[in-house]
């Protein structure tokens, strides 16, 4: 066999394995989407129950709460009144985010540029922090809902200091989880106990498979620039 001939075999083998080693790329980042539109698929019935139960909640305390206020202010404690409105009010605002999540999700289009369907995916992290931020400020309320003016009138100094104590540890909580939760600890214990589940791991999980498909399409550029010289 002639040196030329050895040449063309060895440059047609090359070849083939370029066409191999592009088609396994593609055909990696296929079924890289679809494990990121399955793991985004997954969050949606989650989601839909809690808006559906949310919708019931608001729906009836606002509705008692409005009652109340209109046809028994003067026999109900303002303490209820505060707090139950309090806590439907920031239920109502998570519901809201809840809605924007699912229609982010509906959004996701796997053909569309990778960097879009990222900013989406980052959207959809920042209002899963944002509504998990706003549910822990309720923590507060529900140490206050059940105080009456006759408990106060008729308490004593440990019951008190007990209530204060418990009232003052849950807006602390409140507070330092409102500030605390965002993206920078998300490797620390107290975060992943809270985050992990259906709410949070399916984002995280996407966006390493976004990333892996910018891998992939970053390799096979660097081999039909290699191909080409």
């Amino acid at each position: 066999m002639k040196d030329t001939e050895i040449i063309d075999l060895w440059k047609s083998y090359d070849k083939k394995l370029d066409e191999n080693l592009h088609l396994n790329r593609r055909n990696a980042e296929d079924i890289t989407k679809m494990k990121v539109q399955s793991f985004l698929a997954s969050m949606k019935p989650l989601k839909i129950f809690t808006i559906l139960v949310g919708m019931l909640w608001v729906g009836f305390f606002g509705i008692l709460i409005a009652n109340l206020f209109i046809f028994a202010f003067t026999m109900v404690s303002p303490f209820f009144l505060i707090s139950a409105g309090i806590q439907v009010l920031l239920t109502a605002t998570s519901l809201v985010i809840y809605v924007y999540q699912l229609i982010l999700i509906h959004q996701v289009d796997m053909s569309e540029p990778i960097l879009a369907t990222q900013e989406t995916l980052s959207r959809l992290k920042a209002s899963t922090l944002w509504v998990t931020r706003i549910l822990f400020l309720q923590l507060p309320v529900w140490t206050t809902f059940y105080l009456t003016e006759s408990i106060f009138q008729n308490g004593h100094t440990i019951f008190y200091i007990v209530q204060g104590i418990v009232t003052f540890s849950f807006t602390y909580l409140a507070l330092w989880l409102f500030f605390n939760i965002k993206y920078e600890n998300k490797d620390k214990k107290w975060f992943r106990l809270i985050f992990d589940g259906k709410e949070w791991s399916p984002v995280m999980k996407s966006m390493e498979l976004l990333s892996q498909i910018d891998e992939y399409r970053i390799e096979n550029k660097t081999a039909n620039e290699n191909a080409s010289l």
